[in-house]
């Protein structure tokens, strides 16, 4: 497939822009451009015609299974896209005054408590623009708190070397040395560990439950209380809220702080059809430190973001849990769980589960036996399902297990669609055995083949040079 660039003809536009009604106004010679941007040229057919062969060459979660673990990757109902498009939502200016703004200001606020009833939360802020910002702003909460009572020896983040891995750059970013911790043989905190590392420098622990190989810490009270007794506190990642939305909540577990990905667990556009929110909760005794919208309190704000960070992304989530409801909420939670143990019954006498349990929402395979008898690795078995019409899974995460692969259903596959994909991992295995060459050189039929990712992510080439 062309680029668009390559498809481009001198001279050739599809402008079909009105007369300005309005007096021109010319910006200063020191804000002007000397050249005209490099812009593509095509006609209206070939930009559609282009944009439709991109969108054929694509795969999303509208176009088949994508069983991304730990990133869930659900269905986004149209509903949703239909409420953000209204143009009371979409025609007003983050700038406009509040007394024409009070229907976004209503959606803001029936959000945050909707949100803090379903986290446990006694205040929320919808700044943060996506999950790796909520951590910012999360841990950046629990800093504020310490640093406002003069408590300037606290100076460690405990995590797990099962957490993501975006939990440790966090607490490197805020300034705090990273503590991790191992986990026990069955998945979960090892509190032998944990014990070890508290003390007067804990500032916190960051920790999501369910945990990264999507099992339940059944110590999580005893977790909490730890840290709170060492005078630390406790930071939930919502990464994996979607296993227990309705059913249990991070406030309830003694968790102080949640920071929630709307873009997953409330069916916002995750990737690549984002922008996502990264909406952070807290208990009251962090609530004065909590980032400020302009358009919702008066006074002087502490900001991580320009205006209510990503409106249209709070619109949709908010459509998501009125459709869903009080009942709705915990029954897609529970259907969630459902359909990832379904998956992992049907693979039992193929590869091995990295934990052999009932999961929540997601399970851990792992490869490493297998790739020992027959030379195929799980990048290898992530490649060839691309040729079955798959999405792979997530590869080599978490890293405490070598040769992993992540499926996350979500509650929104049918049982014929977890059947089929059970059929082809099975189908994977036993060519495994017959014919491991075909699967080194895996996908075959794909847009590209199997790139060099190593030299790609060593040299990545980010612009287009004509």
């Amino acid at each position: 497939m062309k680029l668009i660039f390559e498809k481009s003809v001198p001279g050739r536009s599809h402008q079909y822009l009105p007369k300005c009604d309005v007096d021109g106004v010319r910006l200063p010679e020191n804000l002007s451009r000397t050249h005209a941007p490099k812009l593509p040229e095509l006609s209206e057919t070939d930009l559609s015609r282009h944009y439709t062969e991109l969108n054929r060459n694509v795969h999303g979660v509208n176009s088949g299974f994508y069983p991304l673990g730990s990133c869930t990757m659900k269905y986004n109902p149209r509903i949703n896209e239909e409420m953000a498009a209204l143009p009371g939502f979409t025609g007003i200016h983050p700038l406009a005054p509040a007394h024409t703004t009070r229907g976004a200001q209503e959606v803001l606020e029936v959000s945050r408590q909707l949100l803090c009833e379903i986290t446990g939360m006694d205040d929320m802020t919808f700044q943060p623009a996506a999950g790796a910002h909520g951590e910012f702003a999360g841990v950046l909460l629990i800093k504020q708190y310490h640093h406002a009572r003069g408590d300037f020896k606290r100076t460690k983040i405990i995590v797990p070397d099962s957490a993501h891995g975006t939990n440790p750059a966090t607490a490197a970013m805020c300034g705090y040395t990273v503590v991790n911790i191992p986990s026990a043989p069955n998945g979960c905190v090892d509190l032998e560990a944990l014990k070890q590392v508290l003390g007067e420098d804990t500032a916190g622990l960051m920790l999501t439950n369910p945990n990264t190989v999507g099992i339940f810490d059944e110590n999580i009270l005893e977790i909490t209380r730890l840290v709170h007794e060492a005078g630390g506190l406790c930071y939930y990642d919502g990464a994996n809220l979607n296993a227990v939305m309705g059913v249990v909540r991070p406030g309830d577990m003694g968790f102080d702080c949640v920071h929630l990905n709307l873009h997953k667990t409330f069916s916002t556009p995750h990737g690549g059809g984002g922008p996502g929110s990264g909406a952070v909760g807290c208990k009251a005794h962090l609530a004065p430190f909590l980032p400020k919208s302009a358009m919702m309190d008066e006074g002087e704000h502490i900001q991580v973001r320009s205006f209510a960070g990503n409106f249209l992304v709070v619109v949709k989530a908010m459509t998501y849990i009125l459709t869903l409801g009080r009942e709705g909420i915990p029954e897609a939670a529970k259907n969630a769980v459902l359909n990832a143990n379904y998956l992992q019954a049907k693979l039992k006498g193929t590869f091995t589960p990295a934990f052999d349990r009932i999961c929540m929402h997601e399970f851990v395979l792992d490869l490493s036996s297998f790739r020992k008898e027959t030379g195929v690795s799980a990048l290898d078995v992530a490649k060839t399902l691309i040729d079955y019409g798959m999405h792979p899974p997530t590869m080599y995460f978490p890293l405490i297990v070598h040769e992993a692969l992540m499926l996350e259903p979500t509650e929104t596959e049918s049982v014929e669609t977890l059947d089929w994909a059970a059929e082809v991992l099975r189908k994977l295995y036993a060519l495994a055995y017959e014919d491991p060459e075909y699967m080194h050189n895996a996908p075959h039929n794909a847009q590209i083949a199997r790139p060099d990712e190593v030299r790609a992510a060593r040299n990545p080439i980010l612009r287009y040079q004509a």
